[in-house]
């Protein structure tokens, strides 16, 4: 990504699950294939540079809802050791009793050492997976997610929250109904994101963003288990400082 690019990366989310949000930087997401998505672009191969950014964030954090969100537009296994013991440390510091993580499906295997490396402190770690849609032929033959298991009941065995995409060509007002009401079944939160222009070649689609707004978004506003963000900066990172 461009060296110009200096996006806003941390923020207080005062709405529904209130928290303390950062926006990191790491060696870069393993996966990189999925064809909605660019945000893999925010990464650098230089372990210093990224420390450095990230200590700046993280010495932002306040402690004052006791929850933390980590992301860093890829897995937290993407993010240095460095980093790492800093996350930790603030965590004991500013008494952050609970710790959001994202991580791809390829690394699950990874969840279970981070669990117990912050239970030790006593802070109980959340993991959010981004699956997209349960409609699996759906997410990975267009959307090519990489993700390789079809039963939600089973990928809710190392996740706790689930992100959606919405308004994509296809889409209906059933099909994202059932996606929101498989992520509630099985996942502790859901957050659903609608597509917006980016670098790719999927492009959102305005009608389905429309059925979103009239006949899925009145269903869940009000739900705290749900956040939805119709744009990818309204949990206040990402957009240009």
């Amino acid at each position: 990504m461009s060296s110009e690019f200096d996006p806003v990366r941390y923020s207080i989310i005062e709405e529904k699950n209130k928290r303390e949000i950062v926006m990191l930087r790491g060696s870069g997401c393993k996966w990189r294939k999925c064809r909605f998505c660019d945000y893999h672009l925010d990464f650098s191969r230089d372990e210093n540079a990224n420390f450095e950014l990230n200590k700046k964030q993280l010495e932002k954090v306040t402690g004052k809802y006791q929850k933390l969100e980590v992301i860093n537009s890829g897995s937290f296994i993407d993010l240095d050791e460095r980093t790492m013991n800093l996350i930790e440390q603030v965590c004991i510091e500013k008494q952050i009793s609970e710790l959001h993580f994202e991580c791809h499906w390829m690394h699950r295997s990874s969840i279970p050492a981070l669990r117990a490396r912050f239970w030790n402190h006593k802070i109980n770690v959340k993991v959010k997976i981004g699956v997209e849609t349960f409609d699996s032929d759906y997410r990975e033959n267009i959307l090519r997610k990489g993700l390789d298991e079809d039963d939600p009941k089973e990928i809710a065995e190392y996740f706790d929250e689930v992100c959606l995409l919405f308004g994509l060509e296809g889409q209906t007002a059933q099909s994202m109904k059932h996606d929101v009401e498989t992520g509630l079944q099985y996942f502790e939160r859901v957050c659903i994101n609608i597509m917006v222009k980016n670098t790719t070649k999927i492009l959102p689609c305005p009608s389905v963003i429309e059925i979103f707004r009239k006949e899925i978004y009145p269903l869940y506003q009000h739900d705290d288990r749900v956040d939805i963000l119709f744009e990818n900066t309204d949990f206040g990172v990402g957009g240009e400082s």
